[in-house]
């Protein structure tokens, strides 16, 4: 095959040759790989290059760097904000590279950057192991991580990135390195928290724990009539619960017919299975709810539990704040915003943050988001795209209603990048020592995420 630069009609020297699929604004499954999760954003890049493995990764780097071509880095493909998406640009997609090793003597596990957590969880799994990813089992290894890497394990063993040992990269100068404690130590804090500023994460070496197979875990619902004390209830269970377990508020419409509003609290205790029985035994009678389905269930069933409420057909907008503290003024304005709510697909979802998350110095990786709390995500979806400027304005306005309660912090997953302070908000302390860095190892900002770290 002829290099990557002519396939996209640039003049360019001769390179090796791109095994991958390389697709342009006039190839017919053009629209739907440069398809983001996020509805509203329509962005034209000039070509998405699908990478079948790292000798493709380098070639892509390669030429946009030569045309200047802005670097968008597309694992999973689940980010919310949209972190995949460039005008103009390129699109490294890396979907295509997806294998997976667990050495469950050693208790790791390497896995290329297309994989999905849920396709990691049922690999290690297999021998009782589990590393924190995903409350959704369909997101992406890689983004997730790099940017902080929230998931039912982190009350216990801290992020996904504080599971991390190490991650190949490719640079900007079109080099192949290793990230680690003991090779390229900057660039190893740098990554974790700094998401996919410094170059393209191609494969992630991670510790693993032992998990399950089964735990306690599952699902109560309530009204949204009795909202208010649901939610106070949620916030006290909180405050109570050991390091093994983890629960999520989400208040929506009821997937049925009824079209009725409801808060449900979802839960996953990831010790023994009669333990997190005995944690999780007043969910079960306070209420009592209108829907139990608590009880023992497969681990890898836990990060299915949310999955269907992230339709990846739909339209979606995304915005988040961190709470520091779920106060009752607080939840009628959660409450008040869900019974508004235009779209019956849409959803509030409320991960509470404690444990060992919130153990680790800020200083000892680039994420700076070590708070106890809570971190709401209010997701806008729907299908017509006739809807989208009343559900985006949805979103947007029970955002602003949030922000008198809102910490001035976020982690790197979630900040957006249409806030003008985005970068500050979410690497804090850290953002002078992220700079010093970008300009090592990416002087010409070839690797411009939306929430981009400008070289020093």
């Amino acid at each position: 095959m002829s290099s990557m630069a002519e396939s996209i009609g640039l003049a360019a020297p001769a390179a090796p040759s791109f095994s991958g699929r390389l697709l342009r604004p006039i190839e017919r499954d053009h629209d739907d790989c440069r398809a983001v999760h996020d509805g509203p954003i329509e962005t034209r890049p000039a070509a998405v290059a699908s990478c079948h493995d790292v000798e493709d990764v380098v070639e892509a780097v390669r030429v946009a760097r030569m045309f200047d071509l802005a670097v968008a880095v597309r694992g999973g493909n689940n980010n919310v904000h949209c972190r995949a998406a460039t005008h103009q640009g390129l699109i490294v997609d890396l979907s295509p590279m997806r294998r997976i090793h667990v050495d469950a003597r050693a208790r790791r596990a390497r896995a290329q950057a297309g994989v999905r957590w849920r396709e990691l969880n049922r690999q290690t799994q297999l021998h009782g192991l589990a590393t924190t990813g995903g409350i959704v089992g369909r997101t992406g290894i890689a983004g997730l991580t790099l940017g902080g890497g929230p998931g039912w394990l982190m009350p216990m063993h801290g992020l996904a990135l504080d599971n991390l040992r190490a991650a190949d990269m490719v640079l900007a100068d079109g080099r192949v390195v290793r990230a680690a404690a003991d090779e390229n130590p900057d660039l190893f804090w740098a990554i974790r928290g700094g998401g996919g500023n410094f170059g393209v994460a191609v494969a992630l070496e991670y510790t693993l724990h032992e998990v399950g197979p089964m735990i306690a875990g599952g699902v109560v619902v309530h009204p949204l009539e009795q909202g208010l004390d649901v939610l106070r209830f949620f916030r006290e269970t909180c405050a109570s619960l050991p390091d093994e377990g983890m629960l999520v508020a989400v208040l929506q419409t009821a997937p049925d017919e009824s079209n009725a509003k409801t808060v449900g609290i979802c839960g996953g205790h990831c010790g023994p299975v009669e333990n997190g029985r005995t944690v999780f035994q007043s969910l079960k009678t306070f209420g009592p709810p209108a829907i139990d389905l608590m009880g023992a269930m497969p681990y890898v069933a836990l990060d299915s539990m949310l999955a269907p409420a992230f339709p990846t057909a739909a339209r979606t907008h995304c915005r988040t704040h961190f709470l520091t503290d779920l106060g009752d003024d607080a939840i009628r304005t959660l409450i008040e915003a869900c019974a508004r709510c235009p779209s019956p697909m849409s959803r509030i979802v409320i991960e509470h943050v404690h444990g060992a998350v919130t153990r680790v110095p800020v200083e000892a990786t680039a994420c700076q988001m070590r708070l106890a709390g809570f971190n709401v995500l209010v997701a806008s979806q729907w299908m017509d795209r006739g809807e989208s400027d009343r559900n985006v304005r949805w979103a947007r306005e029970t955002c602003a209603s949030l922000a008198p309660f809102a910490a001035r912090r976020r982690s790197g997953t979630c900040a957006d990048g249409n806030d003008s302070d985005a970068v500050q908000i979410a690497y804090g302390p850290n953002l002078a020592r992220l700079q010093a860095i970008k300009a090592k190892y990416d002087p010409g900002n070839l690797f411009r995420p939306s929430v981009n770290i400008l070289p020093a």
